[in-house]
């Protein structure tokens, strides 16, 4: 199994953001991966529908088949508000090129390009945007247990190790240890 790594470094953090600001489809998919820390499949199956006018955002995840129920911020709603004048309620969220839903597949080319651009040398994907979530919550408000919960994880050491926090913990050993 390939393991991709979350973005740790905000100033990268900003510079993708930057490079993906050029294109309002992907900046939003990339804003909403890394605030609500959803799977990207789950991501792409929105509609409309599913956040205009919405506080929350209500998915069954895909995975899990379990309800979810995400508060969207005010600067996501801001994004999406101004994302989806003018659209159908009921077609896809992010369409593709050709006016289908977007697929997985061209997620994971357009970061890997922007991340690549942004000088990240280490396992990217799409699910770089839910650990890169992860990681900055975790780092933020130090609670592990309400991370667990909103990864749906079963034990407190399987979100640290999903996010990198114990990697980060043993480098962090070594490097300050000495004999």
């Amino acid at each position: 199994m390939n393991t991709v790594e979350p973005i740790r470094n905000k100033k990268t953090l900003n510079k993708i953001k930057e490079i993906l600001s050029e294109n309002q489809r992907d900046f939003l998919i990339f804003t909403v991966g890394t605030n609500c820390g959803l799977r990207i499949s789950d991501i792409l199956s929105l509609n409309v529908k599913d956040v205009k006018d919405k506080s929350y955002i209500d998915i069954t995840e895909k995975k899990t088949k379990k309800t979810k129920k995400i508060p969207v911020n005010e600067t996501l709603k801001s994004l999406i508000e101004d994302f989806i004048k003018n659209r159908n309620e009921n077609e896809p969220l992010f369409l593709s090129y050709l006016n289908n839903r977007m697929e997985r597949t061209q997620c994971y080319r357009i970061i890997n390009k922007a991340c690549k651009k942004a000088g990240v040398n280490y396992k990217i994907g799409t699910h770089t945007l839910r650990k890169t979530f992860g990681y900055h919550h975790y780092k933020k408000f130090k609670d592990v247990a309400i991370l667990q919960k909103i990864f749906n994880h079963s034990a407190p050491g399987i979100t640290l190790r999903y996010i990198g926090i114990d990697q980060d913990t043993i480098d962090k050993s070594y490097k300050n240890f000495m004999l």
